[in-house]
């Protein structure tokens, strides 16, 4: 598969910004980085944007307490991306399994909840007025296909907004501006600037439904059509557009 330029690459994620109106002058963003490839790229991304924008960024790195010493290694390499991209680095450590247990929720949802709601207390406190998280294409036609799985109505094929109210914390929004690219062009991305990356081994495990899509679903739609993550990206798109959504608060 032929990899994808730098200058292309680029040139897709500036003209997403610019349909979307994702980033403005003198931004005040916090980027939740797992140390993943999507949220490397996202980070890298908007720092070479900083200057130019006037952006005031910092990253912020959820540790679970879910994998042991893999993920105090993901955080320390976070913090290292933070020191060599010049920005601030923030940690929080969350207790996902006794949320999980005492809001009846499975870890995956509870990391979730959890991630979004550390957010809105930042974004608050530190004077955040947007929270960049790193969701790709991929991640679009997968959710697209998980909401039909799991049945849904017309709203639920808008799939990821790029933009969104941030919940509990008000003025703030959500922004995904890594949309525009696929998983494998974000990879493109960091090995043209050669940009080391974490590999979560849950992320492999098919008991998430979300993982089976990936690794199954989505590679038999693929023989059909290979297009088929542009296509159902592009739906979700036309869905927000024809029924004026506002955007969900779960994604």
């Amino acid at each position: 598969m032929a990899t994808t330029s730098r200058k292309s690459l680029y040139s897709k994620l500036m003209a997403f910004d610019r349909a979307e109106g994702l980033l403005r002058a003198g931004d005040n963003i916090l980027i939740a980085v797992s140390g993943g490839p999507d949220s490397v790229c996202l980070a890298h991304h908007l720092s070479r944007l900083a200057q130019r924008r006037r952006l005031r960024l910092a990253l912020v790195h959820f540790h679970h307490g879910l994998r042991g010493r893999e993920a105090e290694r993901d955080a320390e390499f976070v913090r290292g991306l933070a020191d060599r991209l010049g920005l601030p680095f923030i940690l929080r450590r969350l207790d996902v399994r006794r949320t999980a247990s005492r809001e009846n929720r499975s870890l995956e949802d509870a990391g979730r909840a959890l991630r979004y709601r550390e957010l809105a207390r930042l974004a608050v406190s530190d004077g955040f007025d947007k929270a960049a998280t790193g969701h790709q294409q991929d991640d679009q036609a997968e959710t697209v296909i998980l909401h039909l799985l799991r049945g849904t109505k017309a709203k639920g094929l808008g799939g990821i907004p790029p933009e969104r109210p941030l919940k509990g914390a008000a003025g703030v929004e959500v922004i995904r501006p890594l949309l525009a690219l696929t998983r494998r062009e974000v990879l493109d991305y960091l090995k043209a600037h050669r940009l080391p990356f974490r590999t979560d081994r849950s992320n492999r495990s098919e008991k998430f439904t979300r993982n089976w899509i990936r690794s199954r679903v989505v590679p038999l739609l693929e023989k059909k059509n290979p297009r088929i993550r542009e296509h159902l990206s592009a739906l979700a798109a036309d869905v927000r557009r024809l029924l004026r959504l506002k955007p969900s608060r779960g994604c």
